[in-house]
């Protein structure tokens, strides 16, 4: 059982982590996701496109690639992207209060409960994602948006605080 408690910013590599977590809880005022790849010319990998689009459906997976936005806690949660949005302060008390109690379910109860609940079959979709992302990290508007994005300090902490915001002057 993996439950994710988001209180910072998770982008990319990061959003794809807490979108395949079995449960997500986000500090309000303080958590932010989204999937800023579209910035830098190519599309989520490591499952990022497949399991955001069994979190929040198609149309919303779309917005949230192709609009490169950071989402903040709240709306992340109306759009099931995370479970619930909670006070940044009761975050850690919610969560592991959350978790003490599956933890004293009887033994099988949570590998029951994961059988009856299965995930989708993302066999063909990582397929499909992983020849959208490679045929785009090839293209020489990739390589030099991520080039540029470094150079301006993307991997930095200022950088990291208004990413798009960074990534979007780039490439305007």
């Amino acid at each position: 059982m993996t439950i994710i408690k988001l209180a910072g910013m998770a982008r990319g590599g990061g959003a794809e982590f807490v979108a395949s977590a079995d449960m997500t809880f986000a500090a309000i005022g303080r958590a932010g996701i989204g999937q800023v790849e579209a910035l830098m010319g190519i599309v989520p990998g490591g499952g990022g496109t497949q399991y955001l689009a069994t979190r929040v459906g198609r149309n919303r997976a779309l917005e949230a690639v192709l609009s490169a936005d950071l989402y903040d806690a709240k709306t992340a949660e109306r759009y099931g992207w995370v479970n619930r949005a909670v006070p940044a302060d009761e975050l850690d008390d919610i969560v592991d209060r959350l978790a003490r109690n599956i933890a004293a379910l009887p033994e099988g109860v949570i590998a029951a409960a994961k059988r009856a609940i299965p995930p989708e079959d993302l066999a063909e979709g990582l397929l499909r994602e992983n020849d959208a992302w490679t045929g785009q990290i090839i293209r020489p508007a990739a390589a030099q948006l991520i080039r540029d994005g470094l150079a301006h300090g993307a991997q930095t902490p200022d950088g990291e605080r208004d990413l798009e915001g960074l990534l979007r002057r780039l490439a305007g």
